[in-house]
């Protein structure tokens, strides 16, 4: 199957008021463990590949396509997200390499800089039919300007997607990145009233640290893109150690690596399942 654009999938879901699972990549193992657990869910999912990826990798291109070439094969309907990315030339190299969407992180900047280089990338990325992402009100957990506590604005947030264009919009209501227990508290409320406030879809960043429960209220409040990365690693990198501790005198890496994919696959299933099952009335 062709790779689907990014604005089908988010149009999608935010007309049937669901939510729709966005899960990062971290190497092919992870790839091919979140296609297969779409694939075993039967719905589409949104693959990711952040920034830090792209330098762990040494380079945009390797694990673009190499990711490009697993959801191209995969049964069910997969979009490719550059995400996180705060390098503006960066941002539009992912543009070319032909991912559906791109999310350009100026969180960093004031909000006029933050503004003017949100629309530059908007503007190259648009004329070339690729959905952009935005950040404002920096979500916490990646340190420098994502500080704990901060909280999107509803009416500063309509006046930045009308100045710079963007097709979704990153919100902070709460989460934090990179958290390993899931504990979070979302301001439900703020989701609601951003929701109204604004005519794109909202995403959740830091969603790893969210309870289902509350996931799911979110979405009912208004939320779409859930962007869900440590959880996931988590159920990776706990079979890789549950098999090394195992087979101690194992040196093939492919067998643990197994492990840990094969480990990934039904949370990410079970994710998508959640995630769309929720029916948001307006």
């Amino acid at each position: 199957m062709p790779l689907i654009p990014t604005r089908k999938l988010m149009e999608a879901a935010a007309g049937r008021g669901a939510g729709l699972g966005a899960f990062n990549v971290v190497h092919l193992e992870t790839a091919e463990a979140l296609v297969a657990g779409a694939e075993q869910a039967g719905l589409p999912v949104i693959l990711q590949i952040s920034e830090n990826c792209a330098k762990y990798h040494g380079g945009l291109e390797p694990i673009a396509l190499g990711t490009m070439a697993i959801a191209r094969q995969a049964r069910v309907p997969v979009a490719l997200h550059f995400d996180h990315a705060e390098d503006e030339e960066l941002a539009l190299a992912a543009v070319d390499l032909g991912f559906g969407s791109v999310m350009y992180d100026g969180a960093r900047h004031d909000y006029s800089r933050n503004v003017a280089a949100t629309a530059r990338v908007g503007r190259y990325a648009h004329a070339r039919g690729v959905y952009v992402e935005a950040e404002l009100g920096s979500v916490g957990g990646k340190g420098g300007a994502h500080t704990p506590g901060v909280r999107t604005d509803p009416e500063e947030a309509a006046t930045f997607v009308k100045e710079t264009g963007v097709d979704a919009l990153a919100v902070a209501v709460g989460s934090t990145h990179a958290m390993t227990e899931r504990n979070a508290s979302l301001d439900l409320g703020l989701i609601a009233r951003l929701h109204h406030a604004l005519d794109v879809p909202l995403v959740l960043h830091g969603s790893s640290g969210v309870p289902d429960d509350l996931l799911v209220a979110a979405i009912a409040a208004g939320m779409t893109k859930i962007n869900v990365s440590t959880h996931l690693s988590g159920f990776f990198t706990r079979a890789v150690r549950a098999y090394l501790q195992d087979h101690p005198a194992d040196v093939d890496s492919r067998r643990y690596v197994s492990a840990g994919r094969e480990a990934l696959v039904p949370e990410a299933a079970r994710l998508l399942a959640l995630f769309q099952s929720v029916g948001r009335k307006e």
